[in-house]
């Protein structure tokens, strides 16, 4: 997945450069910006993911930052610093929406665990949003263990007990070859499968055409609607994570 970039609005060198370092160190893309004009205008311009701001500026106060980016950019998260902490900057800078308020000076442990958090909580928000979004047409790994009866080249099948159904799937790391993305054709004129035959087609980004097997004989019940919206998502953001996608459920013969 792409880096998190973090912006630090600082008027001081030495600490919007000690920040740029100790965040860099850990993988984060780092920008910095010395007053609020320009930081709006960078707000404006590109796409951050974690602005840090002090409340007091050259020009504006950071908390007009703060006011700007909720309204530019919504997703970002702010976290407001000041060496001249207040009661009531911090509570203004709350109910606008900053994730942190912290206060001046900070050791490189503390700012470094602070924007952890920050994604920590985000990563947490948008796995939610994917698992409420995408709940009715994935599994996850540790769902599959005590009932997974089958497995085999990536394809899998377990019973739906309280369905009296069978479920059958596939393990999207299997498929994946070089990070290259997916897509899958299921049959879905078939009113049966039968183990060992095709019921969909996997393609893969560099023009590559798999067929999918049945790993059992049964008559369908429903194919996988939202399969390959699925698969994006998944490819994109939670391939290493162990997430299955089932692609049919039918009542064995």
């Amino acid at each position: 997945m792409e880096k998190q970039r973090i912006l630090i609005v600082d008027d001081d060198p030495v600490i919007a450069l000690s920040c740029k370092k100790i965040l860099g160190v850990e993988g984060y893309t780092v920008f910095t910006a010395e007053d609020g004009e320009s930081a709006i205008k960078k707000v404006s311009d590109e796409t951050f993911d974690l602005v840090i701001t002090d409340v007091r500026l050259p020009d504006i106060n950071g908390l007009t930052i703060l006011r700007e980016s909720r309204i530019v950019q919504p997703s970002a998260d702010i976290m407001v610093i000041s060496g001249y902490p207040s009661l009531e900057d911090a509570r203004e800078a709350t109910r606008l929406g900053a994730f942190e308020y912290v206060e001046k000076p900070f050791t490189p442990d503390f700012m470094l665990n602070a924007v952890k958090k920050v994604f920590d909580r985000k990563g947490w928000i948008l796995r939610k949003a994917y698992i409420n979004e995408f709940k009715k047409y994935i599994v996850p790994t540790e769902e599959m263990d005590d009932f997974t009866v089958y497995y085999k080249d990536g394809m899998w099948a377990r019973p739906l007990i309280k369905e009296e159904v069978w479920e059958i799937g596939m393990d999207v790391r299997h498929f994946l070859v070089s990070g290259q993305l997916i897509y899958v054709e299921i049959m879905k004129h078939m009113k049966a499968l039968a183990a060992g035959e095709p019921f969909a087609r996997l393609t893969l980004s560099d023009g590559k055409i798999s067929e999918v097997t049945s790993p059992m004989t049964g008559v369908v019940k429903m194919f996988n609607e939202r399969a390959n919206d699925a698969i994006s998502s998944l490819v994109k953001n939670y391939a290493s994570e162990g997430w299955q996608l089932w692609l049919a459920r039918i009542t064995s013969l």
